[in-house]
């Protein structure tokens, strides 16, 4: 598959591990130039110094990406070091506690609201103005199962992947006549590092055990992170505004 990828700039975030990690790794095997964006130092380096040492290019912004300085960062510096975006992947979430709406208190919602929603909608807004002036540019934005059905996750969680999934079709829409592409995957469940903090005798995680018994196989990261190149690649060309689940059939039982 030609991707055209090669010599592209390119945005990960979340990039320090897991999902993130994967797609960064699999952009830069491409020859795409890669900004790893993450919350982690250490794992942020970690991932540079591995694409480096396989003779690729990248370089590293950490910071809290819900932060409108650490978003206008990000953007800079990409445009800085690689002359533009070409691609920007908003990978970087936290799960919530799987809280029942009655049981989610004002900093669950709004923690998770600003990293899974406000943070994608910052950086796209900060790197748009850079793909339009080049005439293209594309966006492909982590959303979930969670984004698809209402027994995926707690309420705020929830609620923030189906707004992204809002988010990505209404970019799709706003913007394909300027040559901007936005699409989503929809993971499963996936090996990541993500550690989910639930109180198993709560409302929401005894109401939503019966709904995880047709997860699915667990994914791996580079099966995400390969929809994820695919969807930034000209392989889809023509694909604008869809929602890939990749999740071992999950969606559809």
């Amino acid at each position: 598959m030609a991707t055209g990828l090669d010599g592209h700039s390119v945005i990960v975030t979340g990039a320090g591990s897991g999902i993130g990690r994967a797609a960064a790794l699999a952009f830069a095997a491409e020859g795409a130039r890669v900004l790893v964006a993450d919350l982690n130092v250490e794992g942020a380096q970690a991932v540079v110094k591995e694409i480096e040492e396989a003779g690729g290019t990248a370089v590293a912004v950490t910071g809290d990406l819900s932060e409108q300085a650490v978003v206008d960062q990000v953007a800079e510096t990409a445009v800085e070091r690689f002359g533009g975006v070409d691609v920007l992947v908003n990978n970087a979430g936290i799960m919530d506690r799987m809280s029942a709406l009655a049981d989610v208190d004002d900093a669950e919602w709004e923690r998770v609201i600003r990293v899974n929603l406000t943070a994608p909608f910052l950086l796209t807004r900060a790197v748009l103005p850079h793909m339009l002036a080049a005439g293209k540019g594309t966006v492909v934005n982590t959303a979930s199962e969670a984004g698809l059905r209402g027994s995926a996750a707690g309420a705020a969680y929830t609620a923030s992947k189906h707004g992204i999934v809002g988010l990505t079709k209404s970019l799709a829409v706003m913007y394909r006549k300027q040559g901007i592409r936005a699409n989503a995957i929809a993971p499963g469940g996936t090996l990541t590092g993500i550690v989910v903090d639930v109180d198993s005798a709560a409302h929401g995680p005894a109401a939503l055990g019966a709904h995880f018994v047709n997860l699915g196989r667990v994914a791996r990261p580079e099966e995400q992170a390969a929809a994820i190149v695919f969807l930034a690649s000209d392989a889809a060309s023509n694909i604008n505004g869809a929602v890939l689940p990749v999740d071992d059939g999950w969606s559809a039982v």
